[in-house]
């Protein structure tokens, strides 16, 4: 299987990301990509990874991103197999509003299994794309910030950053109306 593996620099810090058939498979922060590696290969079998610059217009997508269109995720397609329960948490996932958070709890609601709030947790921890399937916009019941692969902090900046974007988004927008 080709795998298409591009290195990315982001204000948060280094990122990586496999493109296998036009569809984002993987994205990870760097200090994290061999676990990644080795769920392609659990994943695929045998890859053959081949750096690029660019594959099908995501690290276009993730530039927008951060510089704050962030909406500009939702148009990267992905594809991060998983099983009928992991693909049904990540699509709730992204059905959330940048910069909007929900508990495990509530999650799991969504999902229809509001039992099963450490099976959506252990979903939402074994997210293989993260930023794009947002699993940063997780947080405690409590609301605090919990449980992030890249670290707290950066699950800070991600959603400030898409709380800052989002409302001059909608100030933009209530421009063009009045």
């Amino acid at each position: 299987m080709r795998v298409e593996i591009v290195e990315f620099d982001s204000p948060i810090g280094s990122i990586t990301l496999a493109v296998c058939d036009e569809y984002l498979c993987a994205l990870s922060f760097s200090e994290s990509w061999p676990a990644s590696v080795a769920m392609l290969g659990r994943r695929f079998g045998s890859i053959d990874c081949r750096m690029v610059e660019e594959t099908a217009g995501v690290v276009s997508h993730l530039k927008s991103y951060f510089s704050g269109s962030v909406e500009a995720l939702s148009e990267i397609n992905v594809d991060p197999g998983g099983t009928q329960f992991q693909r049904k948490v990540w699509a709730k996932l992204c059905e959330l509003q940048p910069g909007e958070t929900i508990s495990y709890s509530n999650l799991a609601c969504r999902v229809g299994s509001p039992t099963a709030v450490r099976a959506v947790g252990a979903a939402n921890g074994s997210n293989p794309i993260a930023i794009v399937i947002p699993c940063h916009r997780v947080i405690g019941a409590d609301g605090r910030l919990v449980g992030y692969g890249g670290g707290i902090e950066k699950k800070q900046w991600l959603l400030n950053h898409e709380r800052t974007h989002r409302r001059r988004a909608v100030i933009r927008k209530l421009g063009k109306i009045g």
